[in-house]
């Protein structure tokens, strides 16, 4: 057995109000390859700590796994003034995910300042970050975001052979006049490129939900519907 099924309840759904939700948690009992990383990847799924999980909700189906053909991909106008923003002051490292407390101290700003803590929320704890984030099933590598030498964001990336995915990315709420969330997809993206990546995952799509709905700025990309990736121009 390479997995174990600790979680298939019913729940409130994070993305759409009044929705019930339901997402499989599979814990997995031994790292996966890079090549089984890609095929968890194609199938939508979405990694928490050492757990993988699929929405399979039993009314709903406007969650769509989406992900960016690397080799397509050109980046917007917008997009671009993003990178002429941070110029060469900005500075990123890649390299395996740790905790520190700088980073804790980031991710509960981000989550507070930008509303993104529910009602059942509390701060994120060190045992919390760690067992979400730094543990992992698969090859993971931490993007470290610098802007004149400040940390301004972190962004937690899975890696398979041919693919990669996107985990969660968190900045200083303070510098959003940066966008880094554009930045650090475009960055991921060119990750894959230097790779030789063919796809970034980018987790999933729900066109109601403003908080997801935002990955369709990035064109062309591909949507799992019904089972087949189609391509959205």
């Amino acid at each position: 057995m390479s997995e174990k099924l600790v979680y298939d309840g019913l729940q409130r759904c994070p993305y759409l109000e009044g929705r019930v939700a339901r997402m499989p948690l599979y814990r997995q009992l031994r790292r996966l390859s890079l090549a089984q990383a890609d095929a968890r990847f194609a199938n939508a799924e979405r990694r928490v700590g050492s757990c993988l999980y699929r929405t399979a909700c039993p009314t709903c189906r406007a969650c769509e796994g989406i992900r960016l053909p690397v080799a397509d991909f050109r980046p917007s106008r917008s997009q671009r003034r993003v990178l002429k923003r941070w110029g060469d002051r900005g500075r990123i490292e890649v390299g395996p995910v740790t905790f520190t407390q700088e980073k804790l101290e980031l991710f509960n700003r981000h989550k507070q300042q930008r509303g993104l803590v529910a009602d059942e929320d509390g701060e994120m704890s060190a045992l919390g970050y760690a067992s979400w984030l730094v543990q992992s099933c698969v090859l993971t590598v931490e993007m470290r975001y610098y802007f004149d030498d400040a940390l301004v964001g972190v962004g937690v990336v899975d890696l398979g052979m041919e693919s990669a995915s996107s985990v969660y990315f968190y900045f200083d709420p303070d510098r959003s006049e940066l966008s880094p969330g554009v930045f650090s997809a475009l960055e991921e993206i060119e990750l894959c490129r230097r790779s030789g990546r063919r796809y970034l995952y980018l987790g999933l799509y729900v066109e109601g939900c403003r908080h997801l709905s935002y990955k369709a700025n990035y064109k062309p990309h591909e949507r799992l519907v019904d089972g087949d990736w189609r391509l959205t121009s």
